[in-house]
């Protein structure tokens, strides 16, 4: 059974059939900007032309930038605010004409990386931080999603956290890696205090920069670089449709039946 995985960014909505047994992509991925402005209609119809891109798909996994439960889009932080309580996954579906399944993009991210990635095969509480337009966050125990976390709004400095530290914030405010970094550490040992995870994966399109950055942060939990990169999302989007359509009653969220 073939599945298409869809990740829609603040910047971007970029897809690609995926190996879900493999964790890779089956063809190029295609992309096409965010509509501006990002109401439902324009998303529905950039990620149809995504879509439209590939033949041979059974099923369709979505991710989007914001707290998803039941199909439905609870938050929009950093798209349109008409998603907001929008019934994301029957609008896809009839859009696209196939089963869909959404889910948070960070969530997603890490779906694949605790299943393919950097990680794999660990136990204890891990946590994926995604740095782009926002700071995306997921949570696993022993390898399990604690989904729709968005611990990236926990307040810094007296703001939301994603304001000073995501890597929109860097270049908006034309940061040097040096500042961003303690922004970022001040972030990270907030985080540790709250949680003291074991593992932090760190990704977004700025895991790629992340021997500029990752020497000038000074923490206690061990952290690395996201190693599927930007193709995090749509690889997770994937897996987690094809455990939907296993069990078409719920979505499965156990990273770990994904692995090979």
């Amino acid at each position: 059974m073939a599945t298409l995985g869809i990740d829609i960014g603040g910047s971007g909505v970029k897809g690609a059939p995926v190996d879900t047994v493999r964790g890779d992509l089956l063809a190029e991925r295609y992309r096409v900007p965010t509509p501006q402005p990002s109401d439902v209609t324009s998303v529905v119809e950039a990620v149809a032309e995504v879509a439209a891109q590939f033949d041979g798909f059974d099923q369709v996994g979505l991710t989007f930038p914001g707290v998803v439960v039941d199909g439905v889009t609870r938050t929009a932080a950093n798209v349109d605010k008409s998603w907001i309580d929008a019934p994301a996954a029957r609008v896809f579906a009839e859009r696209l004409g196939k089963p869909v399944t959404v889910l948070n993009d960070a969530d997603a991210a890490g779906v694949a990386e605790v299943a393919f990635g950097a990680g794999r095969d660990q136990s204890g509480l891990i946590m994926m931080l995604t740095f782009g337009t926002g700071i995306g966050s997921a949570l696993f125990l022993d390898g399990v999603l604690i989904p729709n976390t968005e611990l990236g709004h926990l307040e810094l400095d007296g703001k939301d956290a994603e304001v000073r530290a995501s890597d929109r914030a860097r270049e908006a405010d034309d940061m040097s890696w040096e500042k961003w970094a303690g922004r970022v550490q001040d972030y990270l040992r907030h985080v540790e205090m709250l949680l003291s995870p074991r593992l932090f994966i760190i990704g977004g399109g700025v895991s790629k920069k992340s021997d500029r950055f990752f020497p000038l942060i000074d923490i206690r939990t061990p952290m690395v670089p996201a190693s599927l990169l930007n193709n995090a999302g749509i690889i997770g989007a994937a897996v987690t449709a094809e455990q939907a359509a296993g069990d078409p009653g719920a979505i499965q969220t156990d990273a770990a039946a994904a692995r090979v």
